[in-house]
This record gives C-alpha cells, structure tokens and sequence, in this order.
C-alpha cells in the first residue's frame, strides 16, 4: 500500500507537527488566552526554564484542582516536588535504579519480547498495542517491583483511566481538569490502596525487588514513609511503562510512513537507536510540561506575574529550525539530536534508559522475525488524546513472515 493510499483521511500524528510549527510564529513566548497560560516553544527558552527550578517550580498544587485521592498519591510524586524534596526522593530512586540494575535487565526484556511475539506466530494480522507495546514495558517494570507481572491487566487498566483524557477536550481549562479529576478519582483510591499493601508486605518480608530495595534506601538518614512510598511506587509503574508504550506505537507509525528509513533499519541494526531518538524528537509522547511561576519574571520579552502558569512546549521545541537542521524532516540517523522529550536540568527521565533499551530491543526482534510490519489501514487506528499523550491506543498491523 502507498503512502498516498494511506492518507485518505486527515490522520492526527500527522497533523500535530504542523500545529506545533504554527505556535512558533508568535515568537518563543505567547499567552493563550482561552486556557490562560504562557506557552514556550523555543528550545533555548525551554531549555532555561527547565533548568531553573527556583524560578519555575514543579509543584503545580496551589494551581490545580484539589482531590483527596489524588493528594495521597503526589506525597511520594518528585516529579512534582522542587529542591531540597525533590533531591531527596530522587537520590533514593537513583541507588535502587542505577544504569547497571537497568543494562541487566536486557535478558529479561528479550525473554518477554520473545514470549509476547510468540504469542501472535501464527497470526499475520493483530494489534500491535495489545501484542507487545502495553505488554512489555508493564511486565518489566512490574517484575523489577516485585509486583506481580500476571496482573499486568489491572495495571493497564489504571494507565488508560489515568492517561486516557476521555473526559478533556485537545486544550482543557481549569473546569474540565476539575471533571477528569472526579472521574479517575475511584481509580487512583484502587490504586494506592493497592501499593500501600504491597509496600507493607515488602517491608515485612524484603526481596530482592526495586520496592525493597527502597524502603531500606536513605539520604541523611532518611527513609521513605509508607505514604510516600504509594505515590513513589505507583509513578514508576504507571508512568514507567506509558512512555515506552507510545514510543513503540509512534516507531511504527512513524517507520510505516518512511518506508526508506525501515528498510535501511531492517538491514542494519545497528541504526536502530539513533532512529529511536529521531522518532522521540518526531513525536514526544508528552509534549508540554508544565511549571508554574514563582516570582515575577521577564520572558521572552513579557512580563509574567508570581504563580502564573508556564507551559514548555517540548514538540514544538523539538521543531525549533535555530536547533535542528531540516527540523520538519524524519532524519533516522540525525547526529547530533538534542531533542528535549525526556526533560532537562533535574528532572530529566530517569526512566530514559530503560525505555531506550526496551524500543531498541523490541524493535530489533520484530525486525528480525517479520519480513514486512505495515499498516494495512489508518482509518483502524485509535489514537490517545493528544492533551494528555501523543500516541496510539489500537494500532493493527500485517506482518510477512520469512
């Protein structure tokens, strides 16, 4: 099937792109009006913002919606969390998750892959989401937490709940926030109540999982509470498994769109993790993040006021023509590639690694067992809510065998 063939219907990961450019002709600062924040967009101002969390702090409480359920789980949260507790919280996960912990774990992510693949052998048509790319980043980080793997389900479900945006339109305000809230509210209460159990069971019997791990971590002498420990716990497999799960679905959908860039993949392998990081640039899976103002500052020639909202556009940052040569062309072997999907300054991914390791992995092997991977109809496609993720929910696809 051609290209043009393909694109019969006006397909969303196509059109983001040229929306994200659109915002970049206001200049590096704009305020949206009808959501009342300052978008960033440029990738040096992003770059300055990120790294500067005095001035653009991470915790966004006093700005959102107040819930009950939700206030349990952010205790452990350092992704919303500034210097000194951020520090804290961050130096405990990084003695439990270190490069080596991460790099042993290539054999078990291939024995998974394998699994999973094996699952579908006798199948050449079936949706890649359900096949491998939900599967596989939630059964290994499940496994390095000591949580049961077989219940991968349950947790796939809590993922689409909490990521799903059914409730919000493409560019929500405060009073569709407040209604997402309420809605996954009784899946966040399911969800700690299940940590907090498994955390009290590792703590009276430890193994040699991640969760143990980090109940006898510390830093100055400091442990983490039970308390801390759901919101903690729950981050890293919630958001541990998402990010590789949209990666995966945009590789395909981005390589099936460059057929030239597969075909050069499939013959060297060894191509495959600069393509990876092109596809990241291509298409982040969480293209804005937010901070929120904690002095009156001077941005890009504007002048934002103490607790206002800052929204730094990583997908257009990762367009940004003073950065990237040819920035609005799919460069499989683009070198070099700053592209700012994974953050910057001190809350730069940690999970970064592992979900390099496991596209690189996933990838490879469907290479090596598929003759073809295409996408046989883009109108079978289902799509995430691209406020909230960029990335695909269904995705079925033909395979040839060899």
């Amino acid at each position: 099937m051609s290209t043009d063939q393909k694109t019969n219907k006006a397909f969303l990961l196509d059109e983001l792109p040229g929306r994200w450019r659109d915002l970049r002709k206001d200049g590096p600062v704009r305020h949206d009006d009808r959501q009342g924040v300052w978008q960033v967009v440029d990738h040096e101002t992003i770059s300055a913002v990120l790294a500067d969390p005095a001035t653009y702090s991470s915790d966004l409480s006093s700005l959102a919606p107040t819930q009950e359920d939700f206030a349990t789980f952010t205790q452990g949260n350092f992704v919303g969390m500034d210097p000194p507790e951020h520090r804290k919280l961050r130096a405990l996960v990084s003695q439990a998750f270190t490069p080596r912990v991460v790099q042993g774990l290539e054999p078990r992510i291939e024995a998974v892959c394998d699994r999973l693949l094996n699952s579908v052998a006798d199948q050449d048509r079936f949706d890649l989401v359900e096949t491998l790319a939900y599967p596989l980043p939630i059964i290994v980080i499940a496994e390095l937490l000591g949580i049961p793997a077989e219940e991968h389900r349950t947790f796939q479900d809590w993922a689409s709940v909490l990521f799903g945006g059914d409730q919000l339109g493409e560019a929500p305000d405060m009073a569709d926030l407040e209604r997402a809230l309420a809605a996954i509210a009784p899946t966040v209460r399911e969800m700690n109540s299940y940590m907090l159990d498994h955390i009290r069971g590792c703590r009276a019997a430890p193994g040699d999982d991640l969760t143990s791990r980090l109940i006898a971590a510390e830093v100055d002498g400091v442990r983490l509470t039970d308390q801390e420990m759901v919101g903690f716990v729950a981050l890293l497999l919630v958001a541990g498994h998402i990010t590789t799960t949209a990666l995966l679905g945009n590789a395909v959908v981005t390589f099936d769109r460059h057929p030239d860039a597969a075909a050069a993949l499939r013959k060297d392998p060894g191509r495959i993790p600069p393509a990876v990081e092109e596809v990241l640039r291509w298409l982040p899976p969480f293209p804005e993040l937010g901070r929120r103002v904690t002095r009156p500052v001077v941005l890009g020639g504007h002048e934002l006021p103490a607790d206002s909202m800052v929204m730094a556009h990583l997908g257009a940052a990762n367009r940004d023509p003073k950065r990237f040569e040819q920035s609005d062309v799919f460069l499989a072997d683009r070198h070099p590639n700053p592209h700012l999907t994974f953050g910057h300054g001190i809350h730069f991914c940690f999970g970064a690694p592992l979900a390099r390791l496991e596209a690189r992995i996933a990838l490879n092997m469907m290479n090596e067992r598929f003759r073809y991977l295409a996408i046989p109809s883009y109108d079978d496609i289902v799509l995430q809510n691209p406020a909230v993720i960029v990335g695909v929910r269904h995705l079925p696809v033909e395979v040839g065998r060899p």
